[in-house]
This record gives C-alpha cells, structure tokens and sequence, in this order.
C-alpha cells in the first residue's frame, strides 16, 4: 500500500506545495476581512498556519520511519512554513501596529511572547536561505544537517509564542502542544537527544 502511495507521489512536482501552500493564506485574509476583528482575525489565522505547517515539516522524518515517503517536499513545504511565519511578523507590525515604532519597542518588552516569536523567526532565516542544493553543496551535508536542526528550536520557541499569545488554552492550542512534544520525544527516543541539538 505504502509503496504504491510513494511511487505515484514520485510522479508529483515539489512546486505542487508551493500552489497549495497558497490556499490558507487566501483562506485566512477571507475569513479575516469577514471577522469582527479583522485585524486580530488575519494576524491570528497567519500565526496558526505558521505553527501547523511548522510542525507538519517535523513530521516528515517520521513519516519516511514508519515507510511513507514525503522527503521530495520537505524544503517546499519549510519554506511555505517560513512564509507564514514572515506573514504573521509582517501583519503584527503593519496592519496591528501601523508601524508605530514608538509603540512596537515597548511592546519588546512588555510582552515577552513577541521576542520568543521574532527569536524564532530570527533562527528560521539561515535555513530559509540554505534550503538550497547550492548550500549543501558549499557547506557540505554535515554542516549543512547540523544547521537545520535549529528547526526544532524555531517550532519549540514559535508553540510557546503561540501559547503565551492564546492565553486560554483552547483544545486546538493544547492538541498541537502534545503532537510537537510526541514529535520531539520520538525523535529522541529514536535517534537521542543529540539528534536535536545543532553541534
């Protein structure tokens, strides 16, 4: 079964995810416009997005474990993660606070979720601009694994922001707390804690 599954996925183009990585963010901006808070509606639908596709590409390795193959779309489907992540740091400053610097470096510091988010929008930047043959080929496949294991810390530091700036722990919120943490802890449980940490 799992093997026809991975021969007809061969015959599918990487660029397939970047068209549908579109959807949710036309989605988003449509449901958004109709809420309440459009603001808060497109700001928040951004950030989800970000957190689920985030999580979605740390289930790549798993899934190829237990035999279905997605390892051709793991770099597209990063980079849609990282668009997401870009988008909803793009709307907080923009659409959220006008950039009004003399209120967005306050917030700094008064709401801590903020730096935890832009942390992990700092660290996903490398591998954004690494997900490339160019770069594994310049910093060689050691080099280049040990960098992207920052993904793990970018997901965990970007669940916190999306806790810390829920502030009520919804079932939803809560439900993709425990996948990243299973994920996490399978990924230990099978290959160590080393595998984790980019040294």
């Amino acid at each position: 079964m799992l093997d026809t599954i991975n021969k007809q996925l061969r015959k599918v183009p990487t660029r397939v995810v970047y068209l549908l990585g579109v959807l949710p963010a036309l989605w988003v901006i449509y449901t958004g416009l109709n809420a309440v808070d459009p603001v808060r509606g497109i700001e928040w639908g951004l950030g989800l997005w970000a957190v689920r596709l985030l999580i979605a590409t740390l289930f790549i390795s798993p899934l190829r474990w237990v035999g279905l193959n997605l390892l051709k779309f793991r770099r597209q489907l990063g980079l849609v993660a990282f668009a997401y992540v870009v988008l909803h740091f793009t709307a907080w400053l923009t659409i959220d606070m006008g950039l009004r610097w003399s209120q967005i470096i306050p917030d700094l510091y008064k709401r801590w979720y903020i730096l935890i988010g832009m942390s992990a929008l700092i660290l996903l930047i490398p591998l954004a601009m690494t997900s490339n043959n160019a770069s594994i080929k310049r910093l060689g496949a050691k080099s280049w694994n040990r960098l992207h294991k920052l993904a793990y810390l970018a997901t965990g530091l970007a669940m916190v922001h999306f806790l810390m700036i829920g502030k009520v722990y919804t079932v939803e919120v809560l439900t993709y707390a425990t996948i990243l943490v299973v994920l996490l802890a399978v990924r230990i449980y099978r290959n160590g804690a080393q595998s984790l940490i980019p040294v």
